[in-house]
């Protein structure tokens, strides 16, 4: 971190880096379990919500690098191996092994809650204290918002497919 920023900096920056590295492993886990999930999950609106899935992978790595520049500019050390995000990630990564999409979907909607509270702690921590991890931490949770409702759109029009076609077996 710069002279001035140090200086400016009123928070504790080692604890700062421990949550960004927290969140680095979270968006890694997040990258994959999008990545594969796009990839084998089965069902309806496949075609059109694999595409969608694919891109909030992409957003999650660029995530990724927002996290790693953040914590070099604070003189920090991103996580160097990948055996430790199960370690450091507080969000879980759930395994697409039932390939349904309606479950794949669940999945993801509970890693983009538990990503949406992460970035609120690290906005909360840095709050009026270190503005350039502030502004990051606001950027990357509004991205996170916009994948819960993407999420959540889809599942409610699976829903009401669901209820469209139960409704025409009963005609």
């Amino acid at each position: 971190m710069g002279k001035k920023s140090v200086s400016i900096a009123n928070l504790d920056v080692e604890k700062l880096v421990q949550m960004l590295n927290e969140a680095l492993a979270e968006e890694w886990s997040a990258y994959y379990q999008y990545w594969i999930g796009a990839r084998v999950m089965e069902g309806p609106m496949r075609s059109e919500i694999e595409s969608e899935l694919l891109l909030h992978a992409t957003e999650e790595l660029a995530h990724a690098e927002l996290l790693v520049d953040r914590i070099l500019q604070l003189g920090g050390t991103p996580l160097l191996n990948p055996a430790q995000w199960p370690k450091f990630a507080k969000c879980p990564y759930e395994e697409p092994t039932d390939p349904y999409i309606e479950t794949v979907l669940v999945q993801n909607l509970e890693g983009e809650r538990c990503a949406i509270q992460r970035y609120e702690e690290i906005a909360s921590f840095t709050n009026s204290k270190d503005h350039a991890t502030y502004q990051m931490a606001v950027q990357i949770l509004n991205d996170e918002i916009e994948h819960e409702q993407d999420i959540e759109d889809f599942l409610i029009d699976i829903n009401r497919m669901k209820d469209d076609i139960r409704k025409l077996r009963m005609c």
